[in-house]
């Protein structure tokens, strides 16, 4: 995967508070469908609702369960400013990541599209949904319509899960989440009983169809013009979507659960969806790249 070298980052849709010291209190989380990385493995809870806030710039700061935390952008600034840095650093190729996904969404739902930003921390964070650690993986949370994200997962993701990674493979993992804020937009959320679990559960449909979601940007990715109306991202491969493949196969549930868990399958437990049907789904979106295509509420067939 390639960044058109000469592209223009725009960091606004990056909260970066890694250096805020910021501390969540061990508490449980509502993920909106839950992120890509330990999740199969724990139990989600909500424990509360609120109404998010902040204002976004250089610095300020998030509210989040009654404890701000610094938000301080100028260093980001400072080194993403162009495609060429996207190229060769991994926060700002999610920073264009955001930035093309958004600009893919913004395209396709006009007015029904409402811009968020995606918050780096480190360790642990404190949200309207509750408190995480990195261990959660990456996650959405509703109440305050934000993706959350500890940059060290991706190499997590490759160490812990055996995947191969790559650029390509984070941008999977941010635009899935960000098929969660659509999903939440469009009120999809609503059609999933919390705490619902097995194959054919609306919490196993909802993270398929964001896997779906994902697939469809990426088909889009290369053509998405940028405000200068030039696409950011100027090269996808056949061996990046191999890669996101093999990274959708060991976020599997059975696979996390056969590799790093005690090696029994129970798909009772199911909440992400099994390795073949990420598989499928993600590459149902990236082939047709129709997200209408990634109904996973109207089919008994999920794969």
């Amino acid at each position: 995967m390639r960044y058109r070298e000469s592209g223009s980052l725009d960091t606004s849709g990056v909260r970066d508070t890694r250096g805020s010291g910021g501390r969540g209190g061990g508490r449980g989380l509502a993920v909106g469908g839950g992120g890509l990385g330990l999740v199969g493995l724990v139990v989600v809870v909500l424990l509360q609702v609120l109404g998010g806030g902040g204002t976004t710039g250089a610095v300020d700061t998030f509210s989040g369960l009654g404890q701000d935390q610094t938000v301080d952008n100028s260093e980001l600034q400072q080194n993403c400013r162009t495609g060429a840095d996207a190229n060769d650093s991994v926060e700002c190729a999610v920073v264009a990541d955001v930035e093309s996904i958004q600009d893919y969404w913004s395209g396709l739902l006009g007015e029904q599209y409402a811009a968020t930003q995606t918050l780096f921390f480190t360790g642990s964070v404190q949200t309207s949904c509750g408190g995480a650690t990195s261990g959660s993986g990456p996650f959405y949370c509703p109440a305050d319509q934000l993706v959350y994200i500890d940059l060290t997962f991706f190499d997590q993701l490759r160490e812990q899960f055996g995947a191969q990674g790559g650029l390509f493979v984070d941008a999977y993992i941010i635009a899935h989440e960000y098929g969660h804020h659509v999903q939440n937009l469009l009120g999809t959320n609503a059609r999933v009983t919390p705490g619902e679990t097995g194959p054919t559960s609306g919490s196993v449909r909802l993270e398929l169809q964001a896997d779906c979601y994902a697939g469809a940007w990426a088909n889009h990715a290369e053509t998405v013009p940028d405000d200068s109306g030039q696409p950011l991202i100027a090269d996808i491969t056949d061996d990046d979507i191999d890669r996101a493949l093999d990274a959708a196969e060991r976020i599997g549930d059975d696979y996390i659960q056969e590799n790093l868990g005690d090696g029994t399958v129970d798909q009772e437990a199911f909440t992400h969806g099994s390795s073949e049907q990420r598989q499928r789904w993600f590459r149902t979106g990236y082939e047709t790249g129709d997200p209408t295509r990634c109904d996973t509420f109207a089919t008994e067939d999920l794969g």
